[in-house]
């Protein structure tokens, strides 16, 4: 632990993360500016007041000289690219740049288990700290929306820590006990630069020096299979039987195998979370939990008590035969394909459309063809995702307005499943993808 008094810290960007960690350097003794390029929100004032109390000082609709020079150290927003006039002009004084993450674990003594991957990683984060909570404080943290620095100063066993590409970015020393990597598809490639950039961020977790002691991988992932022959610490395979270390599926269950001593864990009927994406995301929990030693009872018990995060596949509700599911977080067509596959020999009303990420949609059009009956388009992509879809040979397509007179089209089809999947962003209709999630939510719960 540093110690932060009278030390000047910049930290760039209003974000969740950065005010956490300026009110938790601030409590430390440090000097502690923000600066934020957007002017301030109506909606921000209460708080910035609150900061200001606290000695913090706030600047907004710049990035002033007096705010950067003289700074120990930088805490950047994850959502601030390198090609940013803020990121360049600290770097040009030579001031270190760090994630909230880095910080926190450069601050406290207690182990983090690291949780990254393109999808799955929220569930996973969520699942196994539930899991572990049967027998420790494990909170979960990091890019799932609670800043491991607002835990530091409370009694914590694990940091069951979230972690985004663009975190992961700007960590030098952090160092997982354990680490796990759901899944790797093209995602991000504006904000790094090249899929390289991407996957070597993440690569972090599993590579020397910085290799996590346990490390978790997606065995039914080539790249990842790859990676687990490179990768520091004792591996662990999941979707994948092997001879040592891995958890798969056996017999309509799951089975986790240590040495090669092989164990039952639960009956996938038992599991709350439906596809095979997510019986992956429950293999993950499950090793997490084995190598700390959680008894299975205590497994069992919370994998089936286990609450679905909000926006991930989510059942809204069933209403006049029709069961609607809300998986608005799946942004990029990778996302909604696992959502899509999930579905077999049912009627599925498919919902997708927003902002076009401008990614390859054939792998998308192709599972749409198995696994969907109709296609509901809204949004900016809504032209392009038709001319694919067709061109695929799809052509039951239906295009409507806005997202609620796409459920009303759904509804009047009476097909046994609505899936709400955008395979896009949702800026161009919402604020982000909770938005457009609690919209479609709150839309079908006021159906009688």
């Amino acid at each position: 632990m540093i110690n932060w008094h009278d030390k000047k810290v910049l930290i760039m960007g209003f974000s969740v993360s950065g005010k956490s960690a300026a009110r938790y350097l601030a409590r430390h003794g440090a000097n502690v500016f923000i600066t934020e390029g957007n002017e301030a929100k109506k909606e921000d004032k209460k708080e910035i007041k609150e900061l200001n109390l606290l000695g913090i000082k706030t600047e907004f609709g710049k990035h002033s000289d007096k705010f950067i020079d003289g700074a120990y150290v930088a805490i950047i927003s994850p959502s601030i690219p390198k090609d940013s006039e803020l990121y360049k002009k600290v770097k040009e004084k030579n001031i270190q740049i760090i994630s909230e993450i880095e910080l926190a674990y450069k601050e406290t003594g207690k182990p983090f288990i690291g949780i990254t991957g393109t999808n799955g990683k929220t569930t996973v984060t969520a699942l196994t700290s539930h899991i572990l909570s049967s027998e420790y404080n494990a909170p979960a943290c990091g890019n799932i929306g609670v800043p491991p620095t607002s835990l530091l100063d409370s009694d914590t066993d694990y940091f069951v820590c979230e972690l985004s590409s663009f975190q992961m970015e700007h960590t030098e020393a952090f160092k997982a006990q354990i680490a796990c990597w759901t899944n790797f598809t093209p995602d991000h490639i504006t904000w790094h630069g090249t899929l390289e950039n991407y996957f070597d961020a993440k690569a972090k977790l599993f590579k020397s020096p910085t290799a996590a002691t346990f490390a978790v991988l997606n065995g039914a992932d080539e790249k990842l299979l790859e990676l687990s022959k490179k990768s520091g610490g004792t591996v662990f395979l999941f979707d994948k039987e092997t001879d040592d270390n891995c958890c798969y599926i056996k017999n309509e269950g799951i089975y986790f195998k240590r040495r090669g001593k092989e164990e039952f864990i639960i009956n996938l009927s038992e599991c709350p979370l439906i596809g095979h994406h997510n019986y992956q995301n429950i293999m993950c929990g499950v090793t997490i939990a084995k190598i700390i030693g959680i008894s299975n009872e205590h497994i069992q018990q919370k994998i089936r008590d286990f609450v679905v995060p909000e926006h991930r596949l989510e059942k809204v509700r069933e209403f006049n035969g029709i069961t609607f599911y809300n998986d608005s977080k799946a942004t990029n067509p990778e996302a909604s394909i696992v959502a899509i596959n999930s579905f077999n020999n049912t009627d599925v009303t498919l919902i997708a459309g927003g902002r076009d990420k401008l990614t390859t949609l054939e792998e998308f059009c192709e599972s749409v063809k198995q696994h969907i009956k109709t296609v509901i388009l809204i949004g900016e992509a809504t032209e392009r995702f038709e001319t694919e879809l067709k061109k695929s040979g799809f052509d039951n397509i239906i295009k409507a307005e806005t997202l609620e007179a796409a459920v009303d089209k759904a509804i009047e089809l009476k097909p046994d499943n609505v899936l709400l999947s955008p395979a896009c962003a949702s800026f161009d209709m919402f604020k982000g993808y909770e938005e457009r999630g609690t919209v479609f939510k709150n839309y079908v719960l006021s159906k009688k």
